[in-house]
């Protein structure tokens, strides 16, 4: 292996090699401990090291790194303290998560690195937002995370290459080529024959190293990082390599021919390096010797500790909080009296003005939201009042954007994505119940991302921009979500959302917009989020509702005058007001659940059930949900009123009121 040590000096040299030494010398000893079943799983990085320790070493110590499975190099080279990388291999408390995420499923900001999840792409817009953050800070900086051949079939490389190329966003993709994604070989992963083929589809410089070359890579990334320094944009660099074992210890290496194996154990990359040095006398075969009893006594020491801490006690309470990052809310009045009559749409507008006057690291990501204003105007004239590093139009990458919102959170920034349709969100699905959600009670990092989700039916759009999808994220631990039903609950209800550090969905009714209008306080304010509202006081029968189905509510409530109804908001979804729901089943004892979603699976269910177990002794009756049909939303007029949940609300309460 030749290798072109150009300027650097052997202390440089030295340094790199104890980098590639230790996390060979660390697998080798998780291997024997894997099979004594002191560890429960192992993905190798055997043959790949230079990779890591040299993209590692060639930045600066306060660049993030975004490592995958094979990149144990990147914590060790970020000297990350090896007692609390084993007890984090083992599920202890003592290591970065808690003992509730595995091998390198953490992220710690003290040493600026990101760690992956198992669905891998999503990674690389994490990438993108750190590194805009940055830029936006002014910061010469880069970052740099690392894909498989295999991964980078996931459409997240292609949304995240594509924002990076398009904002220029100096970010590093390094690609490790080691011929396989787990057991399926390149020509069944992609048609093309280099990575380098796809840099310049994109706008992007690519190169192509030896990935078994410490100093290659090493020179190279630090040359690249650099250059993008200085003028930032992306790169993508392709590291060819080879994986020595496979891809979990489990999965074993039949699959892979014997003569690969033959290949590529004369380019090992420690066992050649190595040889180089001592063929430079760089170092002796003395010194060696004392590198690797140095590093033996730094892992066993550590192993040492890891295995003398006991596994976490189990803590109900504490596994609940850390779902959310800790808030508490101070609710804000308004400053004044001073008040104007305003529609649902513009009270929106008024609150994500103010929101960003408030909070300078505000940024603001959907398609079409700049000049045009967004297809429903919610941003019209923002880009004059903020310019287009606040307010940013967006490609067609759901997923990608969402992804940086979660990077620029890591960088201490709050984001607001907007869903041109709430339908629109299923392309961004993974990165919001998988990475937003899950990131602080992984590894303590919040997610401060508002999104907003233009939602609902009634305006004859048709199955893909009508539907109500609150109930998908429902499910999802560490999501917050709001759902106001009028302009002062609609200003409110945003400015909190963006207040909170934890990631909320905010759902606004289209039909609502320019429907209805208000007077709502001119000045910033704030509404709890978890705190329903009691539209009306009624005592026969109570009306659980959110969204338009509050309009629903009071409609019938003007219509059937001898029924006295009590009407209930929930405004807040996730959490919901458990104590206002018991008090209005309290004051009627007859209750219906109303909402727009289709029935099945829709959140009425949850309510209901919780009414049923715990105010079972209040009920006058059965509780009973009004929804839409179980079918997609319907295009033409007539299908879509009879979809809708309205006309069947009338029977429902007057079945209730005859039990």
């Amino acid at each position: 292996m030749n290798y072109n040590r150009k300027e650097y000096s052997d202390d440089e040299l030295i340094a790199l090699y104890k980098g590639i030494l230790k996390p060979r010398m660390i697998e080798e000893r998780m291997l024997v401990l894997l099979r004594q079943g002191k560890v429960s799983k192992w993905f190798s990085g055997i043959g790949q090291e230079a990779i890591s320790v040299g993209s590692v070493m060639a930045l600066e110590s306060d660049e993030y790194i975004l490592p995958l499975h094979r990149n144990l190099g990147v914590f060790t080279s970020r000297e990350v303290p090896l007692d609390r990388l084993f007890a984090q291999f083992q599920g202890k408390k003592t290591g970065f998560t808690k003992g509730r995420d595995r091998s390198f499923h953490f992220g710690s900001n003290e040493h600026h690195i990101v760690g992956m999840i198992s669905h891998l792409g999503p990674q690389l817009a994490v990438a993108d937002g750190i590194a805009l953050a940055d830029l936006l800070d002014n910061k010469e900086k880069v970052a740099l995370v690392f894909s498989g051949d295999g991964g980078a079939s996931e459409g997240d490389f292609h949304e995240a290459l594509n924002v990076a190329a398009v904002w220029n966003l100096p970010v590093i993709f390094m690609i490790e080529n080691n011929g396989y994604g787990l057991s399926t070989p390149s020509n069944e992963q992609f048609k093309f024959k280099h990575f380098t083929d796809k840099g310049p589809a994109y706008g992007i410089d690519a190169l192509q190293i030896d990935g078994n070359n410490i100093v290659e890579v090493y020179d190279t990334v630090r040359q690249a990082a650099y250059s993008m320094r200085k003028n930032p944009r992306p790169m993508l660099i392709e590291a060819i390599t080879f994986r020595m074992r496979g891809h979990e210890e489990a999965s074993g290496t039949k699959y892979v021919p014997q003569e690969l194996f033959e290949k590529w154990a004369k380019k090992d990359p420690v066992e050649n390096f190595e040889k180089y040095l001592l063929d430079e006398v760089i170092l002796t075969p003395k010194a060696i010797e004392g590198i690797r009893e140095e590093i033996k006594a730094e892992i066993e020491e550590g192993l040492q500790t890891a295995f003398e801490t006991p596994m976490p006690e189990v803590n109900r309470q504490e596994e609940l909080e850390d779902m959310y990052r800790p808030f508490e809310q101070e609710v804000i009045k308004p400053a004044t009296d001073a008040k104007t009559e305003k529609r649902y749409v513009d009270a929106i507008s008024d609150g994500l003005r103010q929101s960003m006057e408030r909070y300078p690291e505000l940024v603001l990501m959907g398609q079409d939201i700049a000049e045009y204003g967004g297809v429903f105007k919610i941003t019209e004239g923002f880009v004059d009042k903020f310019g287009k590093e606040r307010v940013r139009n967006t490609p067609l990458c759901e997923s990608a954007i969402l992804g940086i919102g979660l990077g620029m959170s890591i960088k201490g920034k709050k984001s607001m994505v907007e869903m041109q349709f709430a339908d629109f969100v299923s392309c961004g699905f993974n990165q919001i119940v998988n990475n937003l959600a899950k990131s602080h009670y992984r590894w303590g990092q919040n997610a401060d991302v508002v999104v907003r989700m233009p939602t609902g039916a009634g305006t004859a759009a048709g199955p893909f921009h009508s539907q109500s999808n609150e109930a998908w994220f429902f499910h999802t631990p560490g999501l917050k979500i709001v759902y106001p039903s009028s302009p002062y609950d609609a200003k409110g209800l945003l400015n909190a959302a963006i207040e909170d550090p934890n990631p909320v969905m905010y759902f606004e009714h289209k039909l609502l917009y320019r429907s209805i209008s208000q007077e709502i306080p001119d000045d910033y304010y704030t509404i709890e989020i978890g705190k329903a509202k009691l539209v009306t006081e009624g005592s026969d029968i109570s009306i659980i509702t959110y969204g338009m189905g509050v309009h629903w509510a009071k409609q019938l409530q003007q219509e059937m005058t001898d029924i006295s109804f009590d009407i209930l908001d929930l405004r807040s979804l996730l959490p919901w007001d458990k104590e206002a729901v018991r008090e209005t089943v309290a004051r009627t004892g007859r209750v219906i659940v109303l909402h727009e979603d289709t029935m099945t699976g829709g959140i009425g269910g949850e309510i209901s059930a919780w009414i049923g177990e715990n105010c079972f002794e209040l009920l006058d009756g059965p509780v009973t949900r009004v929804a839409s049909l179980d079918t997609a939303v319907p295009f033409a007029p007539p299908l879509e009123q009879e979809f809708l949940p309205k006309q069947r609300l009338r029977e429902k309460v007057e079945r209730i009121m005859a039990f």
